[in-house]
């Protein structure tokens, strides 16, 4: 795992930001993005502590959810139906399709602000989104928002966690030491705010 993690350190910054940004466009996508360790991309590409990473990879998380959400919700503004009776919408469950809509309904477009937030209901309320013919300038300066906040607020965990690490005794990992406790700060962060937005999906 050291050994993977140095190599990730060594890559291009250019090479590093094209694979964060698919991992976030990957993560903006229904059920894929379950599987997708989008927080942990983050926190890694922050450990790698060059110069130049901090603002890249705000760039990278920005575009790559905003080109992962976009696309998501063009497909629900054109198949949307379609898909909710196929096998996939299956997979994904009437439930959590009602609890999305519900969610838009309720709040609006400046929901899209805290689906970065929401576990599963970070890849669907997009599609839901088109789904329900909302105006695209809307949803995707709402969703840009939502992006930035989230991008900012683990590019904020990963520099406190890597600025512990070279406190800590011995000689630690920072790409490590980052993840770890920027995972762990992350959780304490985010559980209370996706208590609460999930509970407007119930």
């Amino acid at each position: 795992m050291t050994q993977w993690l140095a190599q990730v350190g060594e890559l291009p910054i250019l090479v590093l930001m094209g694979v964060l940004g698919l991992v976030m466009l990957f993560d903006a996508v229904p059920l894929l993005g379950v599987l997708i360790p989008g927080d942990v991309a983050i926190l890694a590409a922050v450990g790698v502590g060059r110069p130049s990473t901090g603002l890249a990879t705000f760039a990278a998380v920005l575009v790559g959810c905003l080109a992962g959400w976009s696309l998501s919700f063009l497909v629900g503004r054109r198949y949307a139906e379609p898909l909710r009776r196929s096998r996939i919408g299956g997979w994904i469950g009437e439930s959590r399709w009602s609890a999305a809509e519900g969610i838009l309904s309720h709040g609006g477009g400046r929901m899209m602000m805290v689906a970065p937030f929401l576990p599963v209901f970070n890849a669907l309320l997009p599609l839901a989104a088109g789904g329900l013919r909302m105006s695209y300038r809307r949803f995707l300066g709402s969703a840009a928002l939502g992006a930035a906040a989230w991008a900012g607020l683990y590019l904020a965990l990963g520099t406190a966690s890597r600025a512990l690490a070279g406190l800590l005794p011995g000689t630690p990992n920072p790409l490590l030491v980052t993840m770890g406790v920027g995972l762990v700060l992350a959780f304490v962060v985010l559980v209370g705010a996706r208590r609460r937005f999930a509970a407007l999906a119930g």
